[in-house]
């Protein structure tokens, strides 16, 4: 019996439940008997998850654009991650749309020259186009030596924008009214650094003038401009002053950048003299603004280190006026091949990123395969007031 039923195992098969030892060869299992235990595993929420996370260190940080082995990142802090905006624009505030700006004519634009320093604080002076009374100094080592005038002792009589513009009543001591200092040491600097506020509208500074008061020597006047006080200033215009001349206008010149803040510098001090500046005005121009039905900004390109057919990406974005449809109202198209060709993705949202601020993605799009990198946003249907997009930022996935 025993001889028989192990010949009927060897021609009907072995029962699976005699098999306690050895190993079977590859080809002896199909893989359908594998998968069909294996349990699928999607991880597009994780990515999406590292996405968010990245978009909010930047955001908090105010980072600039930056990218890892399988990501990149950017809240256009500054327009490094950035190229070929078409009808678009960075905006200070951090993000982009798509707006045009057109510089006007040069005009006065702050003159509080004949005005008290109570006036200037108030803002009760006649030019005042872009709220020069609620500037404030940047007062610190770095950025500011003296506002105001000092004595030989270095005790400050005034630390307040008046002592610049102002021509009269400078505090409680009237006996000083500009910024400036008494110095003993011959090449001194002495600067003052000031913030416009993000809120100003937008405009360049484009000539100044200003009283000055010195008596000997001929040092420089430089004003230069910065957007985030953490490098070198970007000097605008440098001009020698002659010590004949009571009022300096340092003439028209060519700058079409917009500065949040601004420093004037005083060098090339002669020793003993007793130095400084009131009465200043400030020209510039002011920028017309369109926004334009439709444009299109991209990425910089991201070099991967292995080729890739699939991409993803998680944006931000904020619907400053009316409701923009994604897909529609705002495109996102990605590509591998250094834009040779985009693909369309098709976004769908995700949970807002903040109050305001909403979020939409796409995971494992399907491109021609290549290791450039980047993405392209296009705008449409933007009409001023009734819909206004605004991509406040960019993680591609890869």
């Amino acid at each position: 019996m025993s001889r028989n039923r192990n010949l009927a195992d060897l021609i009907n098969g072995i029962d699976a439940s005699k098999i306690t030892t050895g190993t079977f060869a590859d080809a002896r299992i199909s893989s359908s008997s594998v998968s069909q235990h294996a349990q699928s595993f999607d991880d597009n929420k994780i990515v999406n998850d590292i996405s968010t996370l990245g978009l909010r260190v930047h955001t908090q940080e105010n980072l600039n654009a930056s990218n890892t082995n399988s990501a990149s990142f950017d809240v256009f802090q500054d327009s490094s991650g950035i190229t070929n905006l078409t009808n678009c624009l960075r905006n200070d505030a951090e993000y982009i749309n798509s707006l045009s700006q057109t510089l006007g004519s040069e005009a006065l634009m702050v003159d509080a020259s004949g005005q008290s320093s109570s006036n200037v604080n108030s803002g009760t002076y006649d030019t005042n186009t872009i709220s020069a009374n609620n500037w404030t100094i940047v007062d610190d080592a770095t950025h500011t030596r003296t506002t105001g005038h000092y004595n030989y002792d270095d005790s400050r009589e005034q630390g307040h924008l008046d002592a610049i513009f102002a021509g009269s009543g400078q505090g409680v001591n009237t006996t000083y009214n500009y910024f400036g200092q008494y110095t003993d040491t011959s090449n001194a600097d002495v600067y003052i650094a000031w913030d416009t506020t993000a809120s100003s509208p937008s405009w360049v500074w484009t000539k100044f003038t200003f009283d000055r008061i010195w008596t000997q020597g001929t040092p420089t006047t430089t004003l230069s401009g910065s957007n985030d006080l953490s490098g070198s200033w970007n000097v605008i215009k440098t001009i020698t002053n002659t010590p004949t001349t009571a009022s300096v206008d340092s003439g028209s010149f060519s700058n079409s950048v917009v500065y949040r803040y601004y420093q004037i510098k005083y060098h090339n001090i002669v020793a003993t003299t007793d130095i400084g500046l009131r009465s200043l005005k400030v020209f510039g121009k002011t920028f017309t603004e369109t926004l334009n039905a439709t444009g299109s900004f991209e990425g910089n390109t991201i070099t991967a280190s292995s080729s890739t057919n699939k991409m993803g990406a998680v944006i931000t974005y904020q619907d400053q006026a009316g409701t923009n449809a994604l897909n529609t109202d705002i495109v996102l198209q990605l590509s591998a091949n250094n834009g040779s060709t985009f693909h369309n993705a098709t976004l769908t949202a995700l949970p807002d990123f903040a109050t305001g601020i909403k979020m939409a993605k796409v995971n494992d799009l399907n491109v021609t395969a290549g290791t450039q990198l980047k993405y392209k946003i296009l705008f449409a249907n933007q009409s001023a007031g009734s819909k206004e997009a605004r991509i406040r930022g960019v993680s591609l996935q890869y």
